[in-house]
């Protein structure tokens, strides 16, 4: 609906009267109860994540991504050591509380802090970190930090529209699926059409109380298996 025209009676978009450009992420830790995140280190977190990485049968989790997989630690070094230093994008490490040890990494990147514009990639879960409830909670954190902290008003996710598994994790964790930009990217000698997908600012306190909700003591068996999925618990808040 259009709620805005201007002096000529042309349709404008609501005016955004105390908007001003959100600072640059910091990069400071996001403690959760069941991981934290942390900014990456390859000193600190190369060969546990290497490690945590190898527990995988084959290589097929870099399939999509720009680099990888890896056949040996030192080249995995090198390439953390390169991707480490960049501040966009701004890599973390994901690291399981009880053991203390990173089991993956994520990213945030194309910052537009004019625009108030995030997106959320080079996300690398290891066999560790799969279908868990911290792998839930990272997603949570980062989230919290972009809306809550930052006050950004979009956060995004882009993937390789055949990457199945990547689609049903975003729409999982609320984001809306937007469209494709065909032959948007060639990575790894290959054309990749790009599924897009968002949150804004105005869904983020639903999603951020399906989250907590989900996320909570009580929604978990003493087996750790859900008694309610987050699908759900989305779909319940959004009636």
């Amino acid at each position: 609906m259009i709620s805005e025209r201007n002096a000529f009676g042309q349709p404008i978009g609501r005016a955004l009267d105390r908007w001003a450009e959100r600072p640059l992420p910091p990069l400071t830790p996001m403690a959760g109860h069941s991981c934290s995140l942390e900014k990456l280190d390859a000193e600190r977190h190369a060969a546990d994540l290497y490690a945590a990485f190898s527990t995988a049968p084959d290589g097929r989790d870099w399939t999509y991504l720009p680099a990888g997989p890896f056949s040996h630690l030192a080249q995995y070094v090198d390439y953390l050591r390169k991707e480490a230093v960049k501040s966009d994008p701004l890599h973390h490490a994901i690291i399981d509380s009880q053991s203390g040890k990173p089991v993956g990494t994520a990213a945030l990147m194309r910052i537009d802090p004019v625009n108030g514009v995030i997106e959320i990639g080079h996300i690398v879960y290891s066999p560790l970190l799969k279908r868990t409830r911290s792998g839930t909670e990272a997603m949570y954190l980062f989230m919290r930090r972009v809306f809550d902290e930052l006050g950004y008003r979009r956060y995004e996710w882009k993937c390789d529209s055949l990457n199945a598994p990547s689609r049903r994790a975003a729409e999982r964790y609320g984001f809306r699926f937007e469209g494709i930009f065909r032959q948007a990217v060639v990575y790894k000698g290959r054309n990749r059409d790009t599924a897009w997908f968002s949150i804004t600012d105005g869904e983020w306190p639903a999603l951020r109380a399906s989250f907590e909700a989900w996320l909570g003591p009580e929604n978990f068996n003493a087996d750790g298996t859900q008694r309610q999925s987050l699908s759900a618990m989305q779909a319940a808040i959004r009636q």
